[in-house]
């Protein structure tokens, strides 16, 4: 069985509270009433060779509605649970005033065996969050992105 495989971008700003980072809750009926431990970078899967830093800006633009412009650090990989292997960069930014999020929709069948096709947001909100927060909130294993952001960040 091949690995699983996706590429996202950890966007990051600083406040007057420290740093703050752009995290995603996924969409759909599976995710609606679920915060702890299931947000997320921006992130998707790639084509086959594809360059996944380029992956990574794509989605991110597809997932958030904005374009990924900035310079991008390598944050590495981690591995999820399901097996997945997640591959991050970070990137310093913002969101515009007006942002809502605007992702890529996608098609279940829901309720479950009933025949009936729904279309759900890939992603239904996004926002900042403090690094605390972010830890509480995120995929237990992309917490590592944020122990290496910070690191990176402290060693500049």
């Amino acid at each position: 069985m091949a690995t699983k495989t996706s590429a996202g971008i950890l966007m990051f700003h600083k406040s007057d509270g420290g740093i703050e980072v752009l995290l995603a809750h996924p969409g759909g009926p599976f995710f609606k009433n679920k915060d702890a431990g299931v947000w997320t970078i921006p992130k998707g899967v790639p084509e086959p060779n594809e360059n996944l830093m380029e992956r990574a800006r794509i989605e991110f633009e597809e997932e958030i509605g904005v374009k990924a412009e900035g310079e991008l650090f390598p944050l590495g990989t981690v591995t999820q649970k399901s097996g997945k292997v997640v591959h991050a960069w970070a990137m310093e930014g913002d969101l515009p005033a007006d942002f809502e999020a605007r992702s890529n929709t996608f098609e279940l069948e829901w309720p479950p065996r009933s025949g009936k096709m729904q279309s759900f947001p890939e992603i239904d909100r996004a926002g900042f969050f403090s690094i605390e927060e972010a830890a509480h909130k995120i995929n237990p294993a992309q917490k590592e992105f944020l122990d290496r952001l910070q690191q990176y960040l402290g060693n500049q």
